[in-house]
Formats: C-alpha cells, structure tokens, sequence
C-alpha cells in the first residue's frame, strides 16, 4: 500500500513513474487476499489528501470519535477524545481492501506505467542512472529509473540485493485478525485491551449490509494462536467473547480469520546507490498502536517532498545528497515508534503484579494529566514534529 502510494502520488505531481510488481494488481484489491484493516490518522489522511487520494476512500472511512486504553480488568484507564483537542478526528479505520483497490485505481488515473506479474532480476546502479532487468510470466525487459524505491515488504528483495543488512527479531506472538458484527453501535470508539497474552484491539469499521462491525486484532501467544485458528467457528465465537465482552451486545464474527507472526525488522540503512527503501522495507514494527501504515505514509511524504522538490530544480532525484536526506529526515521518526511499540508490547504483555501496578497508575496519570494527554493524542495523530524535526509538507496539509 505504501508504494502504490507513492507511485500515484508522484505520478500526480509530475514525475514519470514505472510500477514493478510481483503480483498482478487486480488480485492485490480481492478480500481475500488481506483481511485486515489500517488504522489510518489525521496526519496520514492529510497526506492521502494531499496527494488526491483521500476522496475516493472518504465513503469507506470509520472515523475515530474516541479511544479507550484499558489494563485488563483494572478500574484505570486512559481515555481520548477527538473533542479535547479539536483538530478533527483521531483517526479512521479503513479496510486494506478498499485502500488496495482505490490505490490501484489511482495508479491507472495517474499514468503510472504499471508492469506487474513481474520481478526485478538485477539491478546495476550508474553515475546517472539504474537499470533494473526484470522477470516475469511475459517475459523479461528492462527499466531505466534515476530513483528505484523499494516498497516490496519486511521480506524485501532489493532490499537484500542491494546489501543492506537489518536488525531482525520475532515475538511469541501472534496476531489474529478477523470481523466481528455486534448488535450495538461503536459509536466510533476504538478499544484497546491489554491482556497477559498481548493487546487485544476492537476497532470502529464502516458498517454493511449485516449491521454494525468492528476489525478485531487480536495478539496470541505463539504456542496458543494455531489451536485457536483451528476452532470451529462456534468454538472461535466463544474464544472471542471471551476476550471482547458484552458491550456491544451479541457478538458474531465474521466467516474468514487471518493469523500473522509478530515480528521487528529494521534496515541498518535506508538508502544504498540510486535505492530508496519504503514502510516494510524499511521498518515493521508491532502493530500494539497501529502505526505501522502511519510511518510508512511519513515515509511517502518525505520522499516525495524531496524528489518532487528536486525534479522543479531540474535536479537528480536519485543522485546521493538527497538519498542522505531522506534517511535522515526519516530514521528518527521510525527509530521512536519502534521503540515505543515494542516497549509498550513488553511492558503490558504480561500479568506480573508489580508491573501491573505501575503501569496501572501510569494511565491513570497520564489521564488526569491535560497538557500532557494532549501532547499524546498529537502525536498518536501524527501530528507532531517529535524527534523527526518538521514533518513533511502533506502532513500539515499544504500542497505538494
């Protein structure tokens, strides 16, 4: 999602642009191809926005209204509300197959050159140019580019082609994701509970023809997800009731679930010769906030201001001192998220008692706190400049 993103938003700006991708484009929009859905925030709706995207997902968005943080069955919370800080919504929740589909709808609008069912077989990067030699079902070919963006994943090849090692390590956990129809309204609201086993996420979805639905992301301990994915779907149903409680009235997930390993990836660089990497590529991270997509869309707009910037000049988009910049306007930013999802993963992901305690009496503070729980919300919105300095251009919602 991020590439074809990029690969619009560029288009839309002026920039010649060539699409590689492994799959064909018209599966990548399919239901069944990922059943997840992405939390998307106010700053990256800006940049969605900004880019002439955001319109053609608009009708499909769930805004989120409220988000409320518990510690299991603890009385403390921490509770946000778009209200307090006046800046519009926290963020919307919007299906990955209707960001896929919408996407690639825009990349065909933008006249992108798209060639997919194809890989890229080798890369030789000049003083002036890169030439990538591609392999596919129709055969090969060649394309010349001044900047190659590699958007192709955690398991990205490029990336490996282009010898940049990363730091890499996996949780016990496991995320399953799935739809839950539930008798009453969310209102907006998006939970999240913080269970031994890991953060157990309820997020606010448009609703169907079946009524009122949330996206469940639930985090499993390794050893347990397989016999839980292995229920019937009575069994699942009582699991996962459990786990959501009655709130919401019945409860009834959907027919289809997904697992996903939980893992970190970082590349020790974000650029090598004429090489750019993107979201994945460059950082995954645990999805305990939902970030993941968010910083990949940060990703986007630093890269596009810089090579758009580049282009009017009339200078190399791929050429080394604006590679520099991009790692160094992006890094920082990554570094901190990573850091803080996977502190959060570790902190909450257990039942010691004393942990218990002070995490407890930490959201309990940081909720009576004003200033402070408003500096939070910003920057869970994507708002804020933080370590990464200013943000991007888009993401304060002026023009590319």
């Amino acid at each position: 999602m991020v590439g074809l993103t990029l690969a619009a938003g560029l288009a839309r700006a002026g920039a010649s642009v060539a699409l590689i991708e492994r799959a064909r484009l018209s599966d990548l929009a399919a239901a069944a191809f990922d059943g997840r859905g992405s939390a998307v925030a106010a700053g990256s709706q800006r940049i969605l926005d900004g880019l002439g995207l955001w319109a053609a997902l608009a009708a499909q968005a769930e805004p989120i209204r409220e988000i409320r943080v518990a510690d299991g069955a603890s009385p403390f919370y921490l509770h946000y509300d778009h209200a307090e800080l006046g800046e519009g919504f926290l963020g919307w929740i919007v299906e990955n197959a209707v960001i896929r589909r919408s996407l690639a709808a825009a990349v065909a609008e933008n006249g992108v050159r798209v060639i997919d069912g194809a890989s890229v077989a080798a890369v030789a990067s000049g003083p002036d140019a890169a030439r990538l030699t591609l392999a596919g079902d129709d055969g090969g070919g060649t394309v010349t580019a001044r900047l190659v963006v590699a958007a192709d994943g955690r398991e990205s090849p490029l990336r490996a082609r282009a010898g940049i090692d990363v730091v890499r390590w996996r949780y016990p956990q496991v995320g399953i994701v799935c739809v839950a129809h539930h008798e009453l309204p969310h209102r907006g609201i998006a939970h999240e509970h913080f269970l031994p086993a890991g953060p157990f996420a309820i997020l606010p979805m448009t609703p169907d023809e079946s009524g009122p639905r949330s996206s469940i992301v639930w985090t499993e301990r390794a050893e347990r997800a397989p016999a839980i994915m292995a229920l019937d779907d009575d069994a699942f149903a009582r699991e996962l009731r459990a786990r959501f409680g009655d709130f919401l009235g019945h409860l009834v997930p959907g027919k289809r679930r997904w697992a996903y390993p939980l893992s970190v990836v970082h590349a020790r660089a974000y650029v090598a010769p004429r090489l750019a990497l993107a979201g994945d590529s460059a950082h995954a991270i645990h999805p305990i906030a939902g970030q993941g997509f968010n910083i990949g869309l940060r990703d986007v707009a630093a890269l596009s201001e810089i090579a758009i910037d580049r282009l009017r000049l009339g200078l190399d988009p791929g050429a080394d001192d604006p590679l520099a910049a991009y790692e160094r306007w992006r890094r920082p930013d990554n570094v901190m998220m990573l850091a803080v999802t996977d502190s959060l993963n570790r902190l909450f992901s257990n039942d010691i008692a004393p942990l218990r305690h002070a995490r407890d009496l930490g959201l309990a503070a940081v909720n009576r706190a004003a200033p402070l729980k408003k500096m939070f919300m910003r920057q869970a919105m994507g708002l804020g400049g933080g370590l990464a300095g200013d943000i991007p251009r888009l993401a304060r919602g002026e023009p590319l």
